[in-house]
């Protein structure tokens, strides 16, 4: 490892490496007392904590992402001030160029995450696989989700009218979007790939009168939506059941409109062409089907092995916007609206860390330290990264048509008229 001694040669150290530095002002704190500031003149906007000597090695010499992360995660660094900030700096951190050494390092590390994932149950993106990456993430306990995702327990992208608008109306508006980009109606069947915890399909059934049904391989988002849907007197109209969409082909039940909602990303490029080939099979002829998920920028490269699929989405995957749009035509879809919202997402992540910070007492209290910093981490990192436009967020809707006709109308006027939301939050 590298050894650092004497303030003048930190001091050294610390001006080569941040010498064309161009993001918010930050401050190093090393364990030992030893201060360093990227700016004298301007108050940091965060302090990164050094707390041990291989924390500093590991940021000096040989900085990867996951074990920065991991050195975060065991609080041998750590943030003080803004949480936000500091991904500028790492930013800066990872891509600075490397030694020849430092990057067959990097390459092993990669190598090693890779033959560790074989491990897990089956081949990725098999069904068993793909629900225990599932379960790994939304099986925590509903007390820690409940604790920071607001009123409307959803946990995806919102809908701002405004950027100031509070997280739980941006939540409903997006709720009520889908519905309305559907053009979902009273007694029509609504299938809902990836339910969560069955915000959407308690709006569809209770605000449309839709059959609202839901799917998830989460076992405790599957408890949880029962529940809501009991207490909400809709047992008659809202269901859930525990389904990998790949048997949706055994359901008898062809649905009016469907709707998936965060859960694309856990498809996987191999898969896409099943994926919107199984959706189409199960809607009717003129029927809509509205995709909502993240992608990656066409600019940004597919990482092999990176801190949220580690330790957050297990084998989570991001394709481009035209590797789904392909699969999606490919598979006899008509592309009827794409829109990014990518700005909306940067928005929502920044109200959940703040959520999740505000409420870390309770969280505490339900789910380990590490855990909670994860999280953090993972949601303040995808911030930035939406932010820098790496990463977006499509909702795209798609047709299938029936013998050529939409059944839809020319215009999307009908989307923005004055929403029943406006009223307030009924989920």
């Amino acid at each position: 490892m590298m050894q650092v001694s004497g303030e003048e040669q930190r001091t050294k150290v610390f001006n080569s490496l941040f010498s064309n530095y161009v993001g918010p002002t930050f401050a190093v704190h090393l364990w030992d007392g030893w201060r360093w500031h990227s700016s004298e003149n301007q108050k940091p906007a965060c302090t990164i904590e050094v707390l041990s000597s291989d924390a500093l090695g590991l940021l000096i010499e040989n900085p990867d992402e996951v074990g920065l992360g991991e050195a975060f995660i065991r609080r041998e660094i750590d943030v003080k001030g803004d949480l936000f900030s500091v991904f500028s700096v790492g930013e800066h951190v990872l891509t600075r160029p490397t030694t020849l050494r430092q990057e067959l390092l990097q390459r092993l590390a990669v190598t090693f995450v890779g033959v560790g994932n074989l491990f897990r149950k089956g081949m990725r993106h098999s069904l068993s696989r793909d629900r225990s990456a599932i379960q790994h993430h939304y099986d925590q306990p509903f007390e820690f989700y409940k604790s920071w995702l607001g009123k409307t327990l959803t946990y995806s992208c919102a809908y701002f009218h405004e950027a100031e608008e509070p997280l739980d109306s941006a939540q409903e508006h997006k709720i009520d979007l889908i519905c309305r980009k559907l053009r979902l109606q009273p007694f029509e069947q609504f299938l809902d790939i990836g339910c969560g915890w069955g915000s959407l399909i308690l709006h569809a059934a209770k605000e449309y009168g839709a059959y609202a049904q839901g799917i998830t391989l989460s076992k405790e988002q599957a408890r949880v939506a029962d529940a809501r849907i009991e207490e909400a007197h809709l047992t008659q109209s809202c269901k859930v059941e525990l389904r990998d969409y790949r048997t949706l082909n055994k359901v008898s039940l062809p649905f009016d409109k469907i709707a998936s909602v965060g859960m694309f990303e856990h498809v996987g490029l191999k898969n896409l062409p099943q994926y919107f080939s199984t959706v189409r099979r199960v809607l009717k002829p003129g029927g809509t089907f509205l995709n909502h998920g993240i992608a990656r920028a066409h600019h940004s490269p597919a990482r092999k092995s990176s801190f949220i699929d580690r330790y957050v989405f297990p084998d989570g995957e991001l394709v481009t916007l035209s590797q789904a749009l392909t699969a999606a035509e490919s598979a006899g879809f008509e592309v009827r609206d794409v829109e990014n919202l990518r700005e909306h997402y940067d928005l929502t992540l920044r109200h959940w860390v703040e959520e999740l910070q505000r409420h870390a007492d309770v969280v505490l209290e339900t789910v380990p330290e590490s855990t909670y910093r994860i999280w953090l981490l993972y949601m303040a990192g995808s911030a930035a990264a939406f932010r820098r436009g790496d990463i977006e967020l499509y909702q795209t809707l798609l047709s299938r048509t029936d013998r050529g006709q939409s059944h839809l109308p020319l215009t999307r006027e009908d989307w923005y008229l004055p929403s029943i939301c406006d009223e307030g939050i009924k989920v």
